[in-house]
């Protein structure tokens, strides 16, 4: 499903403007990507949580030049599923019909 489908279908389910619905959904990404980068993560109950982790710094290898290169400690963003989405998504028969 892209971000085209799921602007469709939410604008099908409310009756809302696909206009509308790409504006709220653009800013709803706009928020989140500006908090994640100000180091402050969003949680939504029962949907779940973006957050940063933390990457410990480390010691690479370019196998094909044979050198050692460090990569300093960094934050990448992550989405972590809430408890009731998590098992909504393993209890669902349509998940278990598409995975295989």
């Amino acid at each position: 499903m892209t971000k085209a489908d799921v602007i469709a279908e939410i604008s099908d389910k409310t009756g809302i403007d696909k206009a509308d619905v790409t504006s709220t959904l653009e800013q709803f990404f706009a928020v989140i990507k500006n908090s994640l980068s100000e180091g402050e993560n969003i949680y939504v109950r029962g949907f779940g949580s973006f957050i940063n982790k933390k990457r410990a710094k480390k010691v690479a290898r370019n196998i094909s030049k044979n050198t050692a290169m460090v990569i300093d400690e960094h934050f990448i963003p992550s989405f972590k599923p809430a408890k009731v989405f998590v098992e909504q998504v393993k209890t669902s028969d349509k998940a278990k019909v598409s995975a295989e």
